[in-house]
């Protein structure tokens, strides 16, 4: 078969072949392959950095958070477990459009993602181990983006005053996110 004709195959919906399956609840669980995502952001594996970035782009692709707080890169057949210090994401990059309860506010991450900070992709503040705060931002299913200390600058620079909470934090696409106190 010319290679061409394969691929249109491969890429169709024709009927020929197998039929394709809606989910797969019983993928291969692969073992600890040594994937891991490092505190800043730095993808490994077995211990040495991972340079090529549309490589790493290709496995945050398929990354996903389990409910038991396990990360795993994800295909059709299979899951192969990937350790992630921190959070898997870094917010590398903030825009902002518009002022006040107008404006949205956009972040660019390490693997290029761009999300707008709004109800589905809140921004927040996590607790570390050590009683920090980290800034984040959700970016998608679970899977967020620690803001780099840079971008929380700017973030906080446009921090105003909730005239309903009196709470600081900044408003993004018609939600407020309210900073936390001292003492929360």
């Amino acid at each position: 078969m010319p290679e061409q004709k394969r691929d249109i195959l491969v890429a169709s919906d024709d009927p020929c072949g197998k039929p394709r399956r809606g989910s797969f609840p019983n993928l291969n669980v692969c073992g600890d392959i040594g994937l891991k995502i490092r505190e800043d952001g730095t993808w490994c594996y077995e211990g040495s950095p991972i340079k090529r970035k549309p490589l790493v782009k290709l496995f945050a692709s398929v990354l996903r958070l389990e409910e038991d707080g396990h990360y795993f890169l994800v295909t059709p057949v299979e899951k192969v477990p990937i350790d992630v210090e921190g959070l898997p994401f870094i917010a590398v990059e903030m825009s902002r459009k518009g002022k006040g309860l107008d404006q949205t506010l956009a972040f660019r991450t390490n693997v290029d993602d761009v999300v707008t900070a709004d109800g589905e992709h809140p921004l927040g503040f996590q607790t570390t181990e050590n009683g920090l705060l980290v800034p984040l931002v959700e970016v998608r299913n679970g899977l967020k983006a620690k803001l780099t200390r840079p971008v929380y600058y700017e973030l906080a620079a446009l921090a105003v005053e909730d005239p309903k909470s009196r709470k600081l934090g900044v408003w993004s696409a018609g939600t407020f996110f309210a900073f936390p106190a001292s003492g929360d």
